[in-house]
């Protein structure tokens, strides 16, 4: 499987794991956004707390540009970074988007 299959994957796979975490009793449920041509992945998460709180936000926001895996928003407490690096991807070949441009050469992770 070449490089950008193997990522594609591999977002996918993080994704589902982390929709599955929300109990089924949860009155919020995770909704995974998948546009496989465009290569753009989605944490979604929608429903009612209380009855009278509207709860609808994207949790994680994560692209494919070129051969980098581009993290656009992460708003979990395990940061799917280290959760891709755990399963093989290079830290270099991941930009925290999310960090200004000047900020991400501070990191382990690739600066664009």
């Amino acid at each position: 499987m070449d490089k950008i299959n193997s990522y594609r994957q591999l977002i996918q796979e993080s994704l589902t794991e982390r929709a599955k975490l929300r109990a089924l009793t949860d009155p919020v449920q995770s909704e995974l956004v998948f546009d496989r041509e465009g290569d753009h992945y989605q944490l979604v998460n929608i429903g009612w707390k209380n009855s009278n709180t509207r709860i609808y936000g994207c949790a994680i926001h994560v692209d494919i540009i070129g051969e980098k895996i581009w993290i656009q928003h992460d708003g979990m407490e395990d940061a799917i970074a280290d959760q891709l690096v755990s399963k093989g991807v290079p830290s270099k070949d991941i930009v925290i988007a999310y960090h200004a441009p000047y900020v991400r050469q501070y990191t382990e992770f690739a600066l664009g």
